[in-house]
């Protein structure tokens, strides 16, 4: 089976968002693997321990999303791509490279994960499948792939829903599709020597048209820091005329 993850770096869930001169600031700031994407990097190497076949992994991002493709290399990926190019700029244009990459790949199941914890967009699967032709399904918490056609469920919104899926076709992971394994020592050794290809906007043949950017940010900022809590006193009467005289002249909510 030849299964393909798209995967994306973001940052690391645990860090501190900082915004300096209306974007965020990377200074000291440590990378991962999106964790929705992680989910799809480890269903992809499930399906090739169960089945055989190749996982390649794809990244469209900055010189330093390589070390996220090395990771899911070191996980048991076989191959990885970065296509690093700074005119690939929104969901779109990144959508568009993926599909020109995938123009001429063989491939049974390409994996994603259902948005990533940066931007949240959730767009880029939805719009590669259908640059592609091929079914989508989002969400999934479960797969089983035998033959052309794979049966997934996927999660809707506190429901369950099954679905038997014609392939090829993209699959986006939902937490608790698995757990993913960390990569060993032997496993990071092994990545080193793994296949890594590097490409451009230029290598996919891309116009400038499928280049240009659809959306564009018109401003960055944090939410407003948050006020103090206040602990009213008194007797139950007293703190409800309090609490409704703060709603009426603090929050304009009566």
């Amino acid at each position: 089976m030849n299964v393909y993850v798209v995967l994306k770096q973001t940052f690391d869930t645990e860090e501190k968002i900082v915004i300096r001169e209306g974007a965020v600031s990377e200074d000291g700031v440590k990378f991962v693997i999106n964790p929705y994407d992680e989910y799809a990097v480890e269903e992809a190497i499930r399906l090739k321990e169960q089945s055989g076949g190749q996982v390649t992994v794809v990244s469209v991002g900055p010189d330093r999303a390589a070390e996220a493709l090395r990771t899911a290399l070191a996980m048991g990926a076989d191959e990885a791509v970065l296509i690093s190019d700074d005119r690939l700029a929104d969901e779109y244009a990144v959508s568009e490279a993926l599909a020109a990459f995938f123009a001429d790949k063989d491939y049974d199941l390409i994996l994603g994960g259902n948005f990533s914890v940066d931007n949240g967009a959730g767009q880029v699967a939805v719009r590669l499948a259908e640059l592609l032709g091929v079914p989508h399904v989002s969400s999934i918490v479960k797969l089983e792939a035998t033959g052309g056609s794979a049966v997934v469920r996927r999660d809707a919104e506190g429901d369950l829903e099954t679905l038997d899926v014609a392939l090829p076709a993209v699959f986006t992971a939902q937490q608790g599709l698995n757990e993913p394994r960390y990569p060993s020592l032997p496993g990071i050794m092994k990545a080193k020597k793994k296949p890594f290809k590097q490409l451009t906007a230029n290598d996919l043949g891309l116009s400038a048209e499928r280049l240009e950017a659809r959306t564009a940010r018109t401003s960055l900022s944090l939410p407003p820091a948050r006020q103090a809590g206040q602990i009213l006193q008194g007797e139950l009467p007293q703190q409800a005329a309090k609490l409704v005289e703060l709603l009426r002249t603090q929050s304009n909510a009566l």
